[in-house]
């Protein structure tokens, strides 16, 4: 062979690679790869290392680990444990990364920094990383060259598909920090919809989870941590809860919990224990529904409130927001304007308080449960004895939850 030959061989060599693939093979192969991490940070690292929802077969459970040492460096028992400190601080000073007290830029542009400096901190590795595997490859291949499995991915790119390899390999390794640090992180705690008023600013992102495995569903998440289907709605699809259902079918996981979904008697009239275990196992449930009932209650008080002096117009469309919201998580402002608002109405005013009440019913954890379906009964009582529609017919459909 000439030396002009080898050198249109090696030249061949970095511009197609071993493959010699089209544009189009490479976008795809790109995006499948790129999907396959999204799955294996899904399912593995976060539903079944982070909450311990699912328990995965010993083959699919290294195939991820294995995996996400490949396309991300990082490691297990680094990422659940910053994770489950997420949800045990969720929007303080001491969250990771949450974008109600850092700022969504910050959260958005620089999750990836964010992450790598809180998987710096002992005490949360200590604290919150408990159960992550610690068998022998975890500590002597995966936790301690976290760098060589990305580094192999970069040759194997470039062996594949020559030069434009590296462009393939970039794009895996910012898929992460983009779609899951700074997407969910960020975005998924500032805007979107949301389904369950928890007790933090968890959104969902959107309703079809595709692109980043279900995880565009974080309100939901958010409100049942445990559970490891991440869509509650009909109208929600989360395709990593597909997987595993393929997954579990195949018998190479099985799945521990799930949200629960709410049952009802319709003829059911008396309220019993059994309607208070459901109403406190549904609760979230419960106060989604309530706050459907508050929205129609604001929407007939409205036009008299439009009439009424001292009622400020523009914080009337502001005002169905404010009532919708869990009231733990207003600000001084936003419970200002409402309490303005509530001094017109003592219709609004009246489900607003009982909104509270009922919350506080299974928050007292002290209560036997005798006195807790006491005061179940004596609340729904009082609603039905209020004179408001609305409050009314959600009392009656509280009495049918079994």
């Amino acid at each position: 062979m000439t030396f002009n030959a080898i050198i249109d061989v090696i030249l061949n060599f970095l511009s197609n690679g071993l493959l010699n693939a089209t544009g189009w093979q490479i976008f795809f192969f790109t995006l499948a790869v790129t999907h396959i991490t999204i799955a294996a940070v899904t399912i593995y690292l976060h539903r079944c290392q982070a909450h311990r929802a699912l328990d995965l077969h010993p083959i699919p459970a290294h195939f991820f680990r294995f995996w996400l040492w490949l396309t991300t460096g990082m490691v297990t028992r680094e990422w659940a444990a910053i994770h489950r400190k997420h949800h045990a601080r969720c929007e303080t000073e001491d969250d990771p990364h949450s974008p109600v007290t850092r700022g969504i830029k910050k959260v958005l542009l620089e999750g990836a920094e964010l992450y790598r400096a809180e998987a710096k901190n002992k005490e949360t590795i200590q604290k919150f990383g408990h159960g992550a595997p610690d068998d022998w490859i975890e500590r002597n291949l995966y936790q301690k060259y976290s760098a060589l499995g990305v580094s192999i991915m970069l040759v194997v790119d470039l062996l594949l598909f020559g030069m434009i390899g590296l462009t393939v390999w970039a794009v895996q390794m910012l898929w992460i920090p983009i779609t899951a640090a700074g997407i969910i992180n960020g975005i998924g705690h500032y805007w979107g919809y949301r389904n369950y008023e928890c007790n933090d600013a968890a959104t969902n992102v959107f309703p079809i989870g595709i692109l980043i495995g279900g995880e565009e569903l974080h309100n939901n998440h958010h409100t049942f941590g445990s559970s490891a289907k991440l869509s509650n709605k009909w109208y929600e699809f989360d395709i990593g809860w597909m997987y595993i259902r393929m997954l579990e079918m195949a018998g190479l996981a099985k799945v521990k919990k799930v949200a629960p979904e709410p049952k009802f008697n319709p003829a059911k009239q008396n309220v019993d224990l059994d309607t208070l275990q459901s109403v406190i196992s549904n609760r979230y449930d419960v106060m989604a529904k309530y706050a459907k009932s508050l929205k129609r209650t604001w929407h007939e008080e409205v036009e008299q409130l439009k009439n009424k002096a001292g009622v400020e117009h523009h914080h009337l469309k502001a005002s169905k927001k404010l009532l919708k919201r869990e009231p733990t998580m207003l600000a001084a402002p936003q419970k200002q304007q409402l309490s303005e608002l509530l001094a017109h109405s003592k219709a609004l005013q009246t489900m607003h308080d009982m909104r509270i009440e009922l919350a506080a019913i299974w928050e007292r954890s002290h209560f036997s449960r005798d006195q807790l379906l006491h005061l179940l009964q004596d609340w729904c009582a009082r609603a039905e004895a209020s004179g408001i529609r609305a409050l009314q017919e959600f009392s009656f459909r509280l009495r049918s939850y079994t």
